[in-house]
């Protein structure tokens, strides 16, 4: 595959998408872990959701 004289943009461009990318999946997780625990934390004090419809 070659890629020409500017082999080396192109390489460093999709390597700094796929950071960013792995950036915000690791955030998402993360952030998911961190609002999981938040709900179980409220849920143990007693607050119950409206959405669970009881």
């Amino acid at each position: 595959m070659d890629l020409g004289p500017h082999a080396v943009f192109i390489v460093a461009s999709y390597l700094g998408a796929a950071a960013v990318l792995a950036a915000l999946i690791g955030w998402l997780v993360l952030d998911g872990r961190r609002q999981a625990r938040a709900l179980e934390e409220l849920e143990a004090r007693g607050v119950r959701r409206r959405s669970r419809g009881g």
